[in-house]
């Protein structure tokens, strides 16, 4: 069966697989397609509000949605709300959702503090159909990214300031050799130094969604 990554803008996707529907990072503000289908499966990688939406959950949640969220937003987003540290793992019919480190080296705040510090997001990887999804979350280039394996697809973010910019995260796909890399927390920049870099240097293909597009991982 094919899986189906749309992407809604900023960090977010829809992806259709198994019969469910998976929404990660939906966003408050801002240019975004906006989600209508019923959620069985909601993923928050952190707190910022550009990536926690408790108003969009609600409107997309059902009384039996999965939602998993680091524990900041658990308040925020009420109900029921699983969260999963880096390295642990759910099983939901036949989905396997693995929370990977997400984190900032080099993007500090004035104070000296990272957007992001360790500890306080996440990335996922998203195993179905026999096909591996990596959506890095708002993160840097960072070490335990050589820990994935035959990750099929890779959203990076390249946006620069909080994330990676267009280089790291070309230098992030090289190291993970996924089969398709997608940009994303782009800011709205020119992702073509990304592809370029990509396709020059790795068996990696580049695909480039305009926000509502959709891309099926066959």
């Amino acid at each position: 069966m094919s899986i189906h990554v749309r992407w809604l803008g900023h960090s977010s996707y829809q992806i259709r697989v198994a019969g469910k529907v998976i929404y990660i990072d939906l966003k408050k503000y801002g240019k975004v397609v906006e989600a209508s289908e019923k959620a069985d499966i909601i993923l928050v990688t952190h707190g910022h509000s550009d990536h926690c939406c408790p108003e969009k959950t609600q409107k997309v949640r059902k009384k039996d949605t999965i939602v998993i969220a680091p524990a900041d937003c658990v308040k925020r987003i009420g109900g029921n709300v699983k969260s999963l540290k880096p390295g642990e793992e759910i099983s939901l019919d036949g989905i396997t959702i693995r929370a990977v480190e997400a984190y900032n080296v080099k993007r500090l705040k004035p104070s000296g503090e990272p957007w992001h510090p360790k500890g306080y997001g996440v990335g996922y990887l998203i195993k179905a159909e026999g096909k591996a999804i990596y959506h890095a979350g708002d993160t840097d280039f960072i070490p335990e990214m050589r820990e994935l394996q035959n990750v099929d697809l890779a959203l990076l973010p390249t946006g620069d300031k909080y994330t990676m910019d267009c280089a790291e995260a070309a230098e992030a796909a090289m190291m993970i050799k996924p089969k398709i890399a997608m940009a994303m927390h782009t800011w709205g920049n020119n992702s073509k130094e990304f592809s370029e870099k990509v396709e020059a240097n790795s068996q990696t293909r580049v695909i480039v969604l305009q926000e509502g597009e959709e891309h099926k991982l066959d």
